[in-house]
């Protein structure tokens, strides 16, 4: 039998070594129990948490009067990979950057039509929004599809939020904000994030090995 067509390489037993440390440091890192963040949003219970282990994606959806909305983000979103300045000796560096992650709001309403929200949470608890668009066809809000992505070209779907008029920028913020779009939400996020993508990893690393070892 050539070496090729062997069960198992010889690397097999380093890698899955190297794997099983891995996991043991990450075991070591994480919380014991859920992370108070986390117990304390649920314990509110203003938005539903939808997410599913293996997935990147991540809902959050409540209702408003007679409004449902929905944030959605990725784990895979998770930006904090800013270059950061690399001083002279003796020179302060700058910190690296907190977390932020784009995610989109939508808001939809019984008579139809779907208001969308870009935006970006910082880890300090703060919205930015980065642009604000409007859908006759709630379809073309949330579909994911490829027709939906098709249907979506062309379709003019509102101004570059920076050129709004500062006043009408601020009532967007306040509207927002009053349906639990607000700084703790921002603040969540980003933890959610980080917390998920890190149970992901762990969860990797564990299907890898069994994948080497088998």
């Amino acid at each position: 039998m050539t070496r090729l067509a062997q069960a198992n390489g010889e690397s097999d037993i380093g890698l899955a070594s190297r794997l099983k440390e891995e996991i043991k440091y990450e075991a070591e890192q994480a919380p014991a129990k859920t992370p108070d963040f986390l117990r304390t949003f649920r314990e509110e219970g203003v938005w539903e948490i939808k997410e599913k282990e293996g997935s990147e994606d991540v809902e959050l959806l409540r209702t408003f009067g007679n409004e449902s909305i929905r944030v959605f983000f990725s784990i895979a979103d998770i930006d904090n990979d800013q270059p950061q300045f690399q001083g002279e000796e003796g020179e302060e560096e700058i910190p690296p950057s907190p977390y932020a992650v784009r995610c989109t709001a939508t808001i939809t309403k019984p008579e139809g039509g779907a208001l969308v929200v870009e935006l970006t949470a910082e880890e300090g608890g703060a919205f930015i929004i980065d642009g604000v668009s409007y859908y006759a066809d709630e379809r073309l809000a949330n579909d994911m599809s490829m027709q939906a992505e098709l249907d979506r070209r062309g379709v003019y779907i509102g101004p570059q939020f920076d050129n709004l008029d500062v006043q009408v920028q601020e009532e967007f913020e306040k509207y927002i904000q009053e349906r639990g779009i607000n700084e703790e939400l921002a603040a969540f996020i980003p933890d959610f994030a980080e917390y998920k993508e890190q149970k992901e990893y762990v969860k990797w690393l564990d299907n890898v090995t069994n994948f080497i070892e088998a």
